[in-house]
């Protein structure tokens, strides 16, 4: 059996961080995902709820925000429980395996956090032009393994 999924979409609200009463990390967001339909239809949104633990979920929680664009990756996950006033819950949700944020890193320092903060990101990544302009290489239909 797989249970695996794959999702890139943009945030509907900041991720809500929270920890559990053994003080685990863990937080909450929803990715809007379009879905094609039929040629000529306007493309029709599902909202997916997520949840990412630990290490992820702090990481998330600290430099995503409403409107980022991420890659999620993980399992589907249903669960119920019982509210406040006694009526069964059903949830399903992906839970996270990782997360990718997907944007430029120049889109995202122009955003801000929830405190009128700029946007700190821990490492350096390389640009788009570095690998624009390293050579291309010529392969032949003859050199693929399929």
């Amino acid at each position: 059996m797989i249970n695996r999924v794959v999702l890139v979409g943009r945030m509907t609200k900041d991720p809500t961080l929270r920890k559990t009463q053994s003080q685990t990390s863990v937080v909450s967001f929803t990715v809007a995902c379009n879905r094609r339909v039929g040629q000529g239809q306007e493309p029709q949104t599902d909202f997916i709820n997520c949840v990412a633990w630990n290490r992820t979920a702090e990481i998330v929680s600290q430099y995503t925000h409403k409107g980022s664009l991420v890659g999620v990756e993980g399992r589907i996950q249903s669960r119920s429980y019982d509210d406040a006033q006694g009526k069964r819950v059903y949830v399903t949700e992906v839970v996270c395996d990782s997360v990718q944020f997907l944007e430029p890193r120049s889109v995202n320092e122009t955003r801000t956090t929830g405190s009128n903060e700029s946007i700190n990101y821990p490492e350096e990544e390389t640009s788009y032009e570095e690998y624009a302009s390293a050579p291309t290489l010529d392969i032949s239909s003859d050199d693929l393994p399929f």
